[in-house]
C-alpha cells in the first residue's frame, strides 16, 4: 500500500562522536542505498528536556548536519530536514494527542527511567510526558513503515503502532465504506477482482495469512487504482476500515556500545568522547592517556583485557588477528599498554580521514549545508502535507 520508507532522527547535540557514528550513522548510510530515507534534526524534541537552553539548538543543528554529511549520508539519496521546519509535525502531534490515553504515556519505559536519571532537569512538563506522541507524529506524518532501532527501543515503536491502530479504528470508518470498497474491487478487472475476493474470504474466514499477503501483493502490482481506492482495499482485506496511518515496523539494527575514554557510555556531557572529526593529534592523546586494567601497575604485570576500557574499542576497530595479539600480549605482559592502544589509534584516525575531507567544503561554505536542508525541508513538507490532507479528511476537518 505504501512505499518502503525509512525515517530516523536525532536530537541536536552539536558535534557528533564516534558513538553516534557506529550506533546510528553507519547504519543510515547502508539504509539509504536500499530504501527511501528521511533523516531529521529533532529540535522540538530537544525542548522536552532542555527547554531552558534553546539558544544553543540552532548552532547544534548545523554542526550535526555537517557530521552527518561527513559520515557519508548522501543528500541525493536521503532527505535531510529539520523537524520544526515542517509544521505538520505539530499539527499531527496535537490531533494524535486528542486520542492518546494518559496511561499509555506514563507506562512508556523511558518516562520514569529518564525522570530518575535526569535529576538535574525539570521534567514536570506536558512536553516531556507527551514526547511519545510527537515521536509517533514524526513517523506517521511520512507514513514511514520502517524505523531503525536497537532492540532496547522496540517498545517506543509499539506506542506509534498502537496510536496508528487507534486512529484507524476511530477515523477509518468513512461513510459508505463498503460501497466504495466494492466499487474499487470492480476497477481491478474481472480476474483480479475474483482472486481478491477469494483471498479476502480465505483470510477473514480461515485466518489464512498467506492469502492476506498474496492479496496485498496483488494490490501493490495493480497500477490503475487511486491512492484512496488502494487504501480502502487494503483496509477491506482485514475488516471494514480504511488504513489511513500505516503501522510502522521496527527495523532492528546492531548498535554496538561504544565506550567512552573512561569505560562509561560515550557522551560529551561526561567529557569522555572522541569526536567524529577529531584531529589525529587529539585522538592520539586521548587514547594514549586512557586508563587501563588497574592490575597492570607496572609494565611487567600481566593484565586482563576484559577489565580494560580499551578492549571494547578493539572489538569495534581491530581484526581478530589483532585482538588475539592484544589478548595474549596483555595476559602475559608481553606487550605494554601503549603497544595495545596503538592499533586503535591508527584505526580511528584512518576511519576519520575521509570524514574530515568530506566535511571541509561544508565548513568552508556553510551555505551548502543550508541549501541541502532547505531542499530537504521542502520535500519532507510535501510528503507530510499529503498525509495531513487524509488525516483532516478522515477527522472531518477538511472543510471543503
Amino acid at each position: 500500500m505504501f512505499a518502503d520508507r525509512v525515517l530516523s532522527g536525532m536530537r541536536p547535540t552539536g558535534r557528533m562522536h564516534i558513538g553516534h557514528y557506529h550506533g546510528a550513522l553507519k547504519n543510515w548510510i547502508k539504509l539509504q542505498e536500499e530504501y527511501e530515507c528521511l533523516f531529521f534534526a529533532a529540535d522540538w524534541h530537544a525542548l522536552t528536556t532542555h527547554f531552558d537552553e534553546s539558544e544553543t539548538i540552532a548552532d547544534s543543528v548545523w554542526e550535526m548536519f555537517v557530521d552527518w554529511l561527513a559520515a557519508g549520508v548522501d543528500p541525493t539519496r536521503a532527505t535531510l530536514f529539520i523537524q520544526s521546519r515542517v509544521p505538520e509535525h505539530a499539527e499531527l502531534t496535537l490531533l494524535l494527542g486528542m486520542i492518546t490515553p494518559v496511561g499509555w504515556l506514563e507506562r512508556v519505559p523511558t518516562y520514569k527511567d529518564q525522570q530518575q536519571r535526569l535529576v538535574d532537569r525539570d521534567l514536570s512538563n506536558f512536553g516531556f510526558l507527551g514526547y511519545p506522541v510527537m515521536m509517533s507524529a514524526d513517523i506517521l506524518a511520512y507514513r514511514a513503515n520502517k524505523v531503525p532501532v536497537g532492540e532496547d527501543q522496540v517498545s517506543h515503536i509499539e506506542v506509534t503502532r498502537e496510536l496508528a491502530r487507534r486512529f484507524n479504528h476511530i477515523y477509518g470508518r468513512e461513510p459508505g465504506f463498503d460501497e466504495k470498497a466494492k466499487g474499487a474491487i470492480k476497477k481491478l478487472g474481472r480476474a483480479k477482482a475474483k482472486r481478491y475476493e477469494t483471498m479476502r474470504t480465505a483470510f477473514q474466514e480461515q485466518g489464512d495469512t498467506q492469502a492476506l499477503e498474496a492479496a496485498r501483493e496483488l494490490l501493490e502490482e495493480t497500477q490503475n487504482l487511486s491512492l484512496g481506492d488502494r487504501e480502502r482495499l487494503f483496509g477491506y482485506l482485514e475488516g471494514s476500515r480504511r488504513v489511513i496511518l500505516p503501522e510502522p515496523q521496527p527495523l532492528l539494527t546492531e548498535t554496538p556500545r561504544v565506550p567512552g575514554l573512561d569505560g562509561q557510555k560515550m557522551s560529551k556531557s561526561y567529557g569522555n568522547a572522541i569526536l567524529m572529526r577529531e584531529e589525529p593529534a587529539a585522538v592520539t592523546r586521548k587514547i594514549r592517556t586512557m586508563q587501563t586494567d588497574p592490575a597492570r601497575a607496572r609494565r611487567s604485570d600481566p593484565g586482563n583485557p576484559e577489565h580494560c576500557p580499551v578492549w571494547p574499542l578493539h572489538q569495534i576497530y581491530s581484526s581478530q588477528e589483532t585482538r588475539d595479539w592484544v589478548w595474549k600480549g596483555c595476559t602475559t605482559a608481553g606487550i605494554g599498554c601503549l603497544d595495545c592502544k596503538q592499533p586503535v589509534i591508527d584505526a580511528i584516525i584512518k576511519e576519520q580521514q575521509p570524514m574530515r575531507e568530506r566535511a571541509q567544503k561544508y565548513v568552508d561554505d556553510p551555505s551548502l549545508v543550508r541549501n541541502i536542508v532547505a531542499d530537504g525541508c521542502e520535500r519532507a513538507r510535501k510528503l507530510a502535507e499529503e498525509t495531513m490532507r487524509d488525516v483532516r479528511d478522515a477527522m472531518g476537518l477538511s472543510y471543503d
